[in-house]
C-alpha cells in the first residue's frame, strides 16, 4: 500500500456521538446540533446514527482558530 496511512489507536475515536463531540468541544449537546444543522462542523449518518468525525471537529477548530488570527477583535 502506498501514500500516507496513519494506523488509529483507538478506532472508537473516529466517529463521536452528538453528546461525545460538545463535551470534546466544551459546549452543549443543542449547540453541537445547530453546528452540525448548519453545516460548520459535518457529520455522517451510519444507519439511524448521527456521528461527527473527529476530524471534522479539528477541522473546526482549526478555522475558528484562523478565523481569531485574522481578526482578534471579533472575538
Amino acid at each position: 500500500m502506498t501514500g500516507n496511512v496513519t494506523p488509529l489507536n483507538n478506532a472508537d475515536d473516529l466517529l463521536l456521538s452528538i453528546k461525545d463531540a460538545a463535551k470534546r468541544l466544551n459546549i452543549g449537546r443543542t449547540l453541537m446540533y445547530e453546528l452540525v444543522n448548519s453545516g460548520q462542523i459535518e457529520s455522517v449518518h451510519i444507519g439511524k446514527l448521527h456521528r461527527v468525525p473527529v476530524a471534522a471537529l479539528i477541522r473546526y477548530v482549526e478555522r475558528l482558530t484562523a478565523q481569531h488570527t485574522n481578526n482578534p477583535e471579533a472575538a
